[in-house]
């Protein structure tokens, strides 16, 4: 039965933010702690750490999304494991984020100058030392924008966990939709919640970035 769409709808749908939300969190807590592990692996010196973290990185970056999230929700059923949509989505979305972090860290840390690592070396730091103690504080500066911009990438690749059944807000807007028939107001309020969520994070990247760039410069 077709009903009016109304406040209750509204409602509902703007609730689903705290899902949203929540998804984009522990994705990104998850993907820094893989990315970080990836970039250092990345810039490693031994060339099977290299192999592994180019080989994960091509894998991760070069296969749609939608496609990781079949494969961690269906996938694992059929391997015999129980798993819910929450789950699936969570390690599909850290594992794409773990690969585009990586990336974006390991520029980050080879955009350190040279002088520094060979500084950190002639002091007799270790490879380790060396990372956690001069190269990584300084990558940390320049990531912070590009970094910021991923995030805001991620909390709208979110919306394709609602394939495999996550209710969160784009999953949200499909039901009342598809209770209301009213599609183009439901999906314009699905988009203005986006925006709300996105378009602040974006500001800040830009500023950030904006802000680095006069730095660098003087």
């Amino acid at each position: 039965m077709i009903r009016e769409f109304g406040p209750n709808d509204i409602l509902y749908i703007t609730l689903a933010i705290r899902y949203t939300v929540l998804l984009s969190l522990i994705a990104f807590a998850g993907g820094s702690l893989g990315g970080l592990l990836i970039a250092l692996m990345r810039v490693s010196e031994n060339k099977y750490y290299r192999g592994f973290a180019i080989a994960f990185i091509r894998v991760f970056q070069g296969t749609p999304l939608l496609m990781q999230l079949f494969l961690a929700y269906f996938g694992l059923v059929i391997m015999g494991f129980q798993i819910d949509p929450w789950t699936a989505a969570s390690i599909a979305l850290i594992l794409h984020a773990a690969a585009f972090l990586g990336e974006i860290w390991r520029g980050c840390i080879e955009s350190v100058p040279a002088g520094q690592h060979e500084a950190a070396r002639v002091v007799g730091l270790g490879y380790f030392s060396r990372m956690w103690h001069v190269v990584l504080p300084q990558a940390m500066r320049i990531a912070i924008a590009p970094t910021t911009g991923f995030l805001v990438q991620l909390i709208k690749a979110t919306s394709l966990a609602s394939i495999i059944g996550f209710t969160e807000l784009t999953r949200a807007g499909q039901i009342i939709s598809n209770a209301t028939f009213q599609p183009f107001m439901v999906i314009s309020l699905v988009a203005v919640l986006y925006f709300i969520l996105c378009w602040p994070l974006s500001k800040l990247a830009s500023s950030m970035e904006n802000k680095f760039n006069q730095t660098t410069t003087r």
